[in-house]
């Protein structure tokens, strides 16, 4: 099949995206006013699920034989990180104590500082990563802090995938489920669940939707009335709540209630609205990105995390305006160079894999 480029140029704007809003919201903190932060929610990670419905089928053993790679190669990039942070810990305790330790963590903030910075390596924290326990990695804090999407991404594509193979005929009804749930968790909040079902429940239901949307196109007559829909909800959130409301978007994320849903729901119809009507003619620098946007989500955990020793010194000399375009060209400039680090590290894990699989099998 010929490889849709819109999907590619979709997948890379979302990951651009992503690194803004980690720009705003990690070392944003100090210096970005809240109504920017709140904006910068408006293309979030909905649309990558969106995105995955729209290229997934009911093939189990190719989608599973995907997830096992994406497995591999996450774990490839953790094991990297857990040597990284380790060996980083050994050096600044061994040349520059324990007290300087704890100073350049708590650049973070207080709550990143570790209690316990040992030269002993916390093997317990590379088997948690492993598993999706996303303990926190000390010196790269921001990448656990994004790998929330990936056990979710994980757990709705094998149930994507049961549910387009096994059950094709009544996908309508799984999405009524997952979006009524959704609905009951947000009108009563005492029943809305712990750990993943939140999750798992509203974007299997993008994934679904979007599935079902795969190979057509939104009839034009609907989508002002669509587009109307998003925008009378918006006045009336005002003209009731005022921007205060919006204020408390990110609070609205983990797990997602019914603001957040409403405010990326811009976002996920422009996605479907475009889709087999914007043509990508050709590949282009952020349809690279698209193409190879697990390395580049990976690497922007590490360039969100380093630009804080340039934000927190800096914080206060120049307009917020110009600093953050600053810092997002640079944290931008930095995920990609790590990013490209990190695909090369990706060959050698599985060249180092594959000469272990031929030592060891029987003869």
């Amino acid at each position: 099949m010929k490889r849709d480029l819109y999907i590619d140029f979709a997948k890379g704007f979302a990951t651009l995206s992503i690194i803004f809003i980690h720009t705003v919201f990690w070392s944003g903190q100090y210096y970005v006013p809240t109504e920017v932060r709140v904006l910068s929610l408006l293309i979030d990670v909905p649309l990558f699920y969106a995105l995955s419905g729209l290229t997934s089928g009911g093939n189990v053993e190719k989608t599973l034989y995907r997830l096992l790679k994406l497995q591999i190669t996450y774990m490839i990039f953790v094991t990297f990180l857990f040597f990284l942070d380790y060996l980083f810990k050994v050096f600044g305790l061994n040349f520059f104590g324990l007290e300087w330790m704890k100073n350049f963590y708590s650049t973070f903030g207080t709550k990143y500082v570790p209690n316990n910075i040992s030269p002993v390596p916390q093997w317990q924290n590379l088997g948690n990563w492993y598993l999706h326990q996303y303990t926190n990695a000390d010196t790269f804090p921001v990448v656990m802090g994004s790998f929330w999407y990936l056990k979710v991404y994980f757990i709705l594509t094998v149930f994507g995938v049961l549910i387009l193979r096994f059950f094709s005929k009544h996908v309508n009804w799984f999405i009524a489920i997952c979006f009524g749930l959704t609905l009951i968790f947000n009108l009563l909040p005492h029943y809305y669940p712990t750990g993943q079902v939140g999750y798992v429940a509203f974007y299997l239901g993008i994934f679904l939707v979007a599935n079902q949307l795969k190979g057509k196109k939104i009839p034009t007559k609907w989508i002002p009335f669509l587009y109307g829909i998003l925008f009378l909800i918006l006045i009336l959130l005002f003209w009731n709540y005022g921007k205060d409301l919006f204020l408390r978007m990110n609070k609205m994320k983990f797990p997602p209630k019914l603001l957040y849903i409403f405010w990326s729901g811009f976002s996920l119809l422009t996605l479907l609205v475009l889709y087999n009507r914007l043509k990508i003619g050709k590949n282009n620098f952020i349809t690279y990105i698209g193409k190879n946007a697990i390395f580049y989500y990976f690497a922007q955990g590490m360039s969100s995390s380093l630009i804080y020793f340039i934000v927190v010194p800096l914080q206060e000399k120049l307009p917020w305006g110009a600093f953050l375009l600053i810092m997002f060209l640079l944290n931008f400039g930095l995920a990609v160079a790590i990013a490209e680090g990190l695909k090369k590290l990706d060959v050698l894990g599985w060249k180092i894999l594959e000469f272990l699989r031929k030592k060891t099998a029987s003869a």
